[in-house]
């Protein structure tokens, strides 16, 4: 769920090695040239390759574990609601594309990684487009991480009410203070996620990881569950009575739609898929770290998240239909505000995706740090005061926009386009050399058109939602 899997390499991140970096075993679509045999250990091949100041210790199936967290987000609970305003087969030609897409990022930032031999994205800009590059990426990466924090704490915000409502027995909803999302969400960060997110290391908070994916698995087996146990057309969602018929396509599926809200699909789906930042780190704990065994990596984490993420959209689009909210799990509190299974399901992600905020919360300090610290040893004062003012602005953030819609809109058309399309392919225009490959190759032209691509992506995008915005008659949405 947006992990960060730095706590066994985390200090090395920053440092470019040159020397002596690790080798990569070549695809079909990439070669290691004569004059980059210097960053190999032995040119025969006859020695496993490492990296010369740190030697990775992570089994391909565990890196597939830990890349599958990184992908693995929030925006699952969204996805019903994203097949609802595109159609099922518009919806997976979008999440095919976005899924291929990211598998070839992935194999752009490892091409850039292997000929400079830098392991940490801020430091790929440093070396592509100098201070303003690693500033650029820095600045980017700090507010995707700051939207993820934010859907978490919606999350919590959202169905932490309803959870004490369950319990109560109540089936409505009260004005107790301890039924108030923005109460709860304060409560929940100084009691649970700042502790946490002061401490000096990642340490054990990489465990929470597990738990999230199979909380995630658990969600997903509960909605193929629920499919075959409501039924359509929902009473409630209606507002008719019980002797007034439904509409006849109230329980139809729609294969192909267009409507304002098809705007924040793109969105939606490119944030989903975003876990670029931490490939390369995860690349340095890899056992025997080569190129092609880190995109075996990539694409098996990918694959295996298409479909977690399909099997999740189109059964839950296929118990509610049109009437999918953008949050899928409240969707579910309109059937049976005291359904056990759901109450289980709910405790179980509000439990994961709080213990992956301060988890969340360590990148985007060191980000910080390099920018308004560079080179600074390590200082207490430092290290709570930035954990404080991030909790304090995602805080506010989560308490003043009424949904995770708008923030995921734009979030999820500015920078999730950037870390997946643009950034690695001007990296490795920038990166790889003209002698090898130059401007009019077709790998340089393949990656300017992706880069390109991210870029009308973007446009696209934020012109939807502006003129959704201006439009001003979206449903209601509780949460993303």
């Amino acid at each position: 769920m947006e992990l960060q899997k730095l706590s066994n390499g985390n200090h090395h991140h920053d440092a470019a090695v040159e020397g002596g970096v690790f080798s990569f075993v070549c695809d079909g679509c990439c070669r290691v040239p004569p004059e980059k045999e210097k960053f190999l250990q032995h040119s025969d091949g006859s020695k496993r390759p490492q990296f010369t100041d740190f030697e990775g210790k992570t089994s391909f199936g565990m890196s597939v574990f830990n890349l599958s967290n990184a992908i693995m987000g929030s925006g699952i609970l969204g996805l019903s609601y994203a097949m609802s305003n595109t159609g099922i087969v518009l919806f997976l030609i979008l999440l095919t594309c976005i899924a291929c897409l990211s598998c070839y990022s992935v194999h752009l930032l490892l091409r850039s990684a292997g000929v400079v031999g830098i392991r940490a994205y801020e430091q790929l800009g440093l070396r592509a487009f100098g201070q303003t590059g690693k500033i650029l990426a820095a600045v980017i990466i700090t507010l995707h991480n700051i939207g993820a924090m934010s859907s978490y704490l919606f999350i919590v915000k959202y169905e932490l009410p309803l959870v004490i409502q369950a319990f109560l027995g109540q089936t409505s909803t009260t004005d107790d203070w301890f039924m108030n999302g923005n109460y709860l969400i304060i409560i929940v960060t100084v009691c649970i996620i700042l502790p946490l997110a002061l401490m000096k290391h990642l340490g054990y908070l990489g465990y929470t990881s597990g738990f999230s994916l199979s909380c995630m698995v658990f969600f997903l087996s509960v909605v193929i569950y629920k499919k075959f146990n409501i039924a359509c057309p929902l009473e409630v969602f209606g507002n008719y009575s019980v002797n007034a018929a439904a509409p006849e396509d109230t329980c139809t599926a729609k294969f192909f739609t267009i409507n304002q809200e098809t705007a924040y699909t793109i969105p939606i789906l490119a944030f989903a898929f975003v876990c670029h930042p931490e490939v390369l780190p995860i690349y340095t704990e890899l056992r025997n770290p080569t190129k092609r065994r880190m995109q075996n990596i990539g694409n098996v984490s990918i694959l295996g998240m298409f479909i977690m993420y399909f099997f999740t959209a189109i059964f839950g689009y296929l118990t509610f239909y049109e009437n999918t909210e953008a949050e899928l799990l409240h969707t579910y509190s309109k059937v049976d505000l005291l359904d056990t299974l759901i109450l289980c399901v709910r405790l179980a992600v509000l439990v994961a995706v709080t213990l992956t905020v301060p988890v969340v919360l360590f990148p985007i300090r060191r980000a910080l740090l390099q920018l308004l610290f560079p080179g600074k040893p390590f200082h207490w004062l430092r290290h709570i005061a930035i954990a404080l003012c991030l909790l304090f602005a995602v805080n506010l953030l989560v308490i003043l926009v009424p949904n995770i819609r708008d923030i995921f809109g734009i979030i999820g058309a500015t920078t999730a386009p950037s870390l997946i399309f643009i950034l690695p392919g001007l990296f490795y225009i920038r990166i790889i050399p003209t002698d090898e490959e130059p401007m009019n190759s077709r790998p340089k032209i393949q990656a300017a058109c992706f880069t390109a691509l991210g870029f009308i992506f973007m446009t696209m995008s934020l012109t939807f939602i502006g003129l959704d915005w201006m439009n001003g008659d979206s449903r209601s949405l509780g949460g993303h």
